[in-house]
């Protein structure tokens, strides 16, 4: 697909929007304005070609679902696409149609404004205008900074509106383990996991919608409290009951050189939702683990668990880290 041109500066636009690139301590960075989403995160050692903590795609490529983008005003899913809030009934559109459910929020395609631009910090913004199934204004700021322990993703929203609004936030990054330079890193089948999460939300296996939070000792093969191999094992999965050290939760994903990439958030996201990435095609299935930290839930804006509410003029964030291992 070609670029096109912007009609205000006459400079190229490739499909995933504007491309901003940080570098700095170690790490190589590009963001796409389309979704304010995270298309490369690259380590580079001295004296070496780097490699890719996250699976990337092309500048001038239509994001592949939802890799790498910001999920706002809920992650996951909302079921059927319908909620109750405020005392009205609202409808979402389906845009999960296979399973009837409304997913990953509403900015995922939306072009997000520059706020900062600097050689290893971006910060960009978007508002949420009111419209049918969402009847809130919320501003979002997006930033994303480097430092001597990697990336760090900060996502904002300040209620702009005259009600209260519901609201939920995560990342949607595929990650990969090792190897050690370059690319091509294998599957998710031979890395190895440590997820120190307690307990995990079962689903329907057709529409994937939340059926109960139980325990991961009635189900071992989603028990990774201790680093084991992934395997041939499916996930598609929320996890919950995370432990922490220092208020820091950390999920590990390595190869079998024992390099990989870590992701550590605070108690802000008492969720993590984490997918294998199956799909029918076999030259792309399990290349990545979706490691999404969330401030809530699968269809939060049904189950109310842990869903923050907004305030008119209220604000919250929410923010995670990437490291190289």
């Amino acid at each position: 697909m070609a670029p096109i041109a912007d009609a205000s500066t006459g400079s190229a636009v490739e499909a995933s929007g504007r491309q901003l690139t940080l570098v700095g301590h170690g790490y190589e960075a590009a963001i796409a304005s389309v979704g304010a989403s995270l298309r490369m995160l690259r380590h580079v050692a001295p004296g070496q070609p780097g490699r890719d903590l996250i699976v990337p795609f092309d500048a001038d490529e239509v994001r592949p679902a939802y890799r790498g983008a910001t999920l706002a005003p809920w992650p996951n899913r909302v079921v059927d696409g319908s909620y109750s809030f405020g005392g009205a009934e609202h409808q979402l559109a389906l845009t999960e149609p296979s399973r009837g459910h409304a997913l990953h929020g509403l900015l995922a395609w939306t072009e997000f404004a520059d706020r900062v631009v600097e050689d290893d910090r971006v910060v960009l913004a978007a508002t949420i205008e009111p419209q049918l199934g969402y009847p809130f204004r919320v501003e979002v700021e997006v930033e994303y900074r480097l430092d001597s322990d990697g990336l760090n993703q900060t996502v904002s929203a300040r209620n702009l509106g005259a009600d209260a609004a519901p609201w939920g936030t995560g990342p949607h990054p595929y990650l990969v383990g090792g190897p050690a330079t370059g690319s091509g890193a294998g599957r998710v089948d031979e890395w190895t996991l440590t997820l120190p999460a307690s307990e995990v939300l079962t689903v329907t296996p057709d529409r994937l919608s939340p059926v109960a939070v139980e325990s991961v000792d009635q189900h071992p093969e989603w028990d990774f409290r201790e680093p084991r191999k992934i395997g041939d094992v499916f996930i598609d999965h929320a996890f919950t009951d995370l432990a922490a050290k220092d208020g820091v939760t950390e999920v590990r994903v390595v190869g079998s050189d024992g390099h990989g990439v870590a992701m550590t958030w605070d108690e802000r996201c008492p969720w993590v939702q984490v997918h294998t990435a199956d799909l029918p095609d076999a030259a792309k299935s399990r290349i990545g683990l979706a490691v999404e930290p969330m401030t809530c839930p699968p269809d939060a804006f049904n189950s109310g668990v842990d869903l923050i509410v907004l305030e008119p003029g209220a604000e919250a964030a929410a923010a995670w880290r990437f490291t190289a291992i």
